[in-house]
């Protein structure tokens, strides 16, 4: 086994994939900490890792339901149609009956019997509607069986970490029309599956509901399932078990479901193109952000994938925020509150945390809190601080919203504090990462891989590391601090917050910059050794403004050529390089959000052609996707002719940062910036590809002001039509 396998093989929290691929049409369906992923029938097959084993429905990174399967007369309905609607919140799926003979010798022809599931999420619990209706001119009898079970696997242990020791499975409680199924943590938190039936089935055991039905010619009969995840203390009485919580039932879950989702989307704006294929991909994109959004004790925040990251990521989170702060920026305000509330105060080499550092991640599975991972609250990310701050300035600019900085701004220092003290600890004025806790993340920047960051013959960079996109973030940062100290009425510091970035821009330039490669190195090693290998990293510095104009040029040469791209978009890693492997994670794969962040940059350089390209890209890979709906990744491989891209085998999708993307990208393309700090939307030289005629904007909010746009393509120009314009608010084209 080579070295770099080696590596692999140990990273104890590297995702497994020891079977074939999962399903791409697995149907996906999320409600704050709850989700569930299906396959197509809307049952959950299989169970274990390797075995088909994401399947089931999880809360707060447990499954509690890991086999949930529809069975008539014994064997399965044939398959109709199964969709997850425009809005993400509903899952529908037709079935009708194969061929049956009954044991009383009768034949019930295939397509007899239609059976309708809806399912939906609400408040920690599934509830489906099934429909079973008999066209046919004949009485039917069937019967129905619902099997189900629940292993009350840690998120991790489906991911395929073994564990020494679980905790107990407790005796089943079972009645007329509800079953409950338990399992006592060691984490001292009793789980509970509770699965109730209305109206009550002919029998209910633990593993099996039946359904002994007689269906008249033309009519139809409704039972509604509610499946509960519960947690408490592992010393609630058992006898509560069943009078835990009420079960509400399909309809009264479809309905908050439609009522929230509505409320939501009043504050943003409605886009619309010309092409409807754009569209397709523009509205699954933005379905899949509200449905990522999670309600907290903060406010809304964006969970960052489904299956394997249904939690708070504070990288992914900021990201996923400055894609939309364009159109969305309640999403940034609740990024920054939470990830204020959560900052480090203290040093925990455990969870690589220090005073002022922002959250990598965070959760709540039974593994997280017996600390058999450090992920419980894990602070091992270098670029999610600086990324805060620059958030908090973005998301200023856009608002206005002083009264929030003016609220944040005590763990703004912090961090500050933090890059200044910690994030260089050589005082080299590069912020710079080295593992502390022995079970943490070796890499902390985006690319966490173990091998994402080596020098040109393929060797290892030895820590501490400086990354190149980090060294942006942190000039974005010090800039933002600048601005933000300066509306606080604070100038001394708002100027020397200045001359630290444009100290940082010389050093950069001085010390990143290879002419060999005619791009910024990846990162410097604990030598200041620069790691000259071509990867995107060097594109996402353009998207902070940290590159010289001339050098930014010359980035997107090398980014769009064939060694970089690959058709779809820009790779991880060049093809030139030693460690490119188009389907590994980080090493030759193509990330979306990583595209839209270039992309971004390259609009800030005005290099519209460019940006353009990658929109391009991955509208047309969108087309290829089911939903048009794009993962966390794909792989590198070279666009052929008449093919698509190649699925990588265990990406998240939904994951909210790709989806972010094209919002993002059709900025970068439009060149559009709004400043709620002058009130004022500016448009610098927009460009529209061939294929959008026309996008039109309708109800973007700019502080009190409200207005619609109209974007028209003419030839090779562009003009922009205000249709409508309440408040005080000026829309500014720019040559």
């Amino acid at each position: 086994m080579e070295t770099d396998e080696i590596l692999r093989v140990s990273d104890r929290f590297y995702i497994l994939s020891t079977s074939a691929r999962i399903d791409d049409r697995t149907r996906v369906l999320k409600h704050n900490d709850t989700f569930a992923v299906f396959d197509r029938f809307g049952d959950v097959e299989g169970s274990g890792a390797g075995e088909l084993g994401i399947y089931g429905l999880y809360d707060r990174d447990t499954r509690y339901l890991s086999r949930f399967r529809l069975r008539i007369a014994g064997g399965r309905p044939l398959l109709l149609s199964s969709v997850v609607k425009d809005d993400n919140a509903f899952l529908s799926v037709d079935l009708m009956n194969p061929d049956l003979a009954l044991e009383n010798g009768t034949i019930v022809q295939r397509g007899t019997v239609h059976i309708l599931r809806a399912m939906c999420l609400w408040d920690g619990a599934c509830h489906e509607r099934l429909t079973i209706h008999n066209y046919g001119a004949d009485p039917v009898d069937l019967l129905l069986q619902l099997e189900f079970g629940a292993d009350f696997a840690d998120i991790f242990e489906v991911r395929g970490l073994a564990r020494a020791r679980r905790g107990r499975r407790l005796p089943a409680h079972v009645t007329r029309s509800a079953a409950a199924l338990s399992y006592a943590g060691l984490d001292g938190r009793l789980r509970r599956m509770r699965l109730s039936i209305d109206p009550p089935p002919t029998r209910l055991e633990e593993a099996r509901a039946q359904l002994e039905l007689r269906l008249e010619p033309r009519s139809e009969v409704t039972y509604r399932v509610a499946i509960a995840c519960e947690s408490t203390p592992t010393d609630a009485k058992p006898a509560m078990i069943l009078a835990a919580r009420p079960a509400i039932w399909y309809e009264e879950a479809a309905l908050k479901a439609s009522d929230a989702l509505a409320q939501a989307r009043e504050a943003e704006p409605a886009i619309m193109t010309s092409n409807e294929q754009f569209n397709d991909w523009l509205n699954r994109s933005l379905a899949d952000l509200h449905m990522m959004r999670t309600q907290t004790a903060s406010g809304p925040y964006p969970y960052a994938g489904v299956p394997w990251f249904s939690t708070a990521f504070g990288r992914d989170g900021i990201v996923t925020a400055l894609q939309c702060l364009w159109a969305a920026p309640d999403v940034a305000r609740g990024v920054l509150k939470y990830l204020a509330d959560t900052q480090a105060i203290e040093d925990s080499p455990e969870q690589d945390a220090q005073p002022g550092k922002i959250l990598h991640e965070i959760r709540g599975g039974e593994m997280a809190g017996t600390g058999e991972v450090p992920f419980a609250r894990y602070y091992g990310s270098v670029d999610s601080t600086p990324l805060f701050v620059a958030l908090a300035g973005a998301y200023f600019e856009r608002t206005g919203d002083l009264a929030l900085i003016r609220e944040i701004w005590p763990q703004l220092e912090r961090a500050l504090g933090w890059i200044e003290r910690y994030g260089d600890a050589d005082g080299d004025g590069f912020v710079e990462y080295a593992r502390r806790s022995a079970r943490g993340l070796v890499q902390q920047g985006w690319k966490d891989s173990q091998d994402s960051v080596f020098h040109r013959d393929g060797t290892l960079a030895d820590g501490p590391i400086a990354l190149c996109e980090v060294q942006a973030y942190v000039f974005a940062a010090w800039r933002a601090a600048a601005l933000l100290a300066g509306r606080l009425g604070d100038a001394v510091r708002a100027k020397a917050f200045a001359s630290r970035a444009e100290s940082l821009r010389i050093r950069f330039e001085e010390s990143f910059w290879s002419e060999e490669l005619g791009s910024y190195a990846l990162a410097l090693d604990g030598s200041k050794r620069r790691c000259e290998v071509r990867a995107s990293n060097a594109g996402q510095c353009l998207f902070t403004g940290i590159a010289s104009r001339e050098r930014a040029s010359r980035v997107a040469t090398e980014l769009l050529d064939a060694a970089s791209f690959s058709g779809w978009g820009v790779r991880t890693l060049a093809t030139t390089e030693a460690r490119y492997n188009p389907m590994s994670y980080h090493n030759g794969s193509v990330w979306p959000h990583d595209n839209s962040l270039i992309a971004a940059g390259f609009a800030r350089y005005g290099l519209k052609s460019e940006a353009l390209r990658l929109m391009t890209g991955l509208f047309d890979a969108s087309l290829f996707f089911d939903l048009h709906r794009l993962p966390e990744l794909f792989c590198g491989f070279a666009r052929r002719a008449g093919e698509s891209p190649t699925q990588y085998p265990v990406s998240c999708s939904p994951q909210a940062w790709a989806s972010g993307s094209a919002l993002l990208l059709l900025q970068s393309c439009l060149n559009l910036r709004v400043l709620g700090t002058e009130g004022r939307v500016v448009f610098m030289k927009p460009v529209l590809p061939e294929y959008l005629q026309a996008v039109s904007i309708r109800g973007l909010r700019v502080r009190d002001a409200v207005l619609d746009l109209v974007i028209l393509r003419h030839g090779n120009d562009t003009a922009i039509d205000v249709p409508r314009k309440e408040g005080d608010v000026e829309v500014l084209t720019v040559e």
